[in-house]
């Protein structure tokens, strides 16, 4: 699996969801059973969300953390889909977008979760104790575990340290 790039289609994913979301939210909060001001400001509300969540994932696919802020929208999706579900139990269409998120929430955990072992762990305050592997930069030995990079740098383009200045 290619995180990386399930990642930029994720980004792309949410900018198009988002989009929709606002472009079409009384047709969404009609199929939803909740087309009242609330209902419609909410759906507005999430889809600047899912476009905000998405542009981020543009400038950075390979970044663990923002696809782990996708997991925490659809955590909050799913919490207002419930909302609408209590009220309406029976409707056919809260129950479809309660499958579609929960569809999206397990692809966005397994994404966020293999870009962490990529390319770091999310929070880098943490330190995993079993990681013993060092790695050569710049002449001097550096534990993998202190270093948590945000990005996934081709191999082809070394690491070229800026020469440094120096006062006379």
């Amino acid at each position: 699996m290619d995180a990386r790039r399930i990642s930029l289609g994720l980004g792309i994913f949410s900018i198009a969801l988002g989009v929709a979301e606002i472009a079409a939210t009384r047709r969404i909060a009609r199929a939803l059973g909740n087309d009242h001001r609330a209902g419609r400001t909410t759906l507005r509300v999430f889809g600047a969300r899912e476009m905000l969540a998405g542009a981020g994932l543009l400038a950075a696919p390979a970044h663990s953390t923002l696809v782990w802020n996708r997991v925490a929208g659809d955590a909050m999706d799913l919490a207002a889909l419930g909302l609408a579900a209590r009220r309406a139990p029976r409707h056919r269409g809260v129950w479809g977008a309660v499958a579609f998120v929960a569809g999206a929430t397990i692809i966005d955990a397994l994404v966020a979760r293999a870009l962490d072992k990529e390319t770091g762990k999310a929070f880098p305050a943490r330190r995993d104790a079993s990681r013993t592997q060092q790695v050569r930069h710049l002449g001097r030995q550096m534990h993998d575990a202190d270093h948590h990079p945000t990005t996934i740098e081709p191999e082809d383009m070394p690491f070229v340290r800026a020469p440094e200045v120096t006062h006379h």
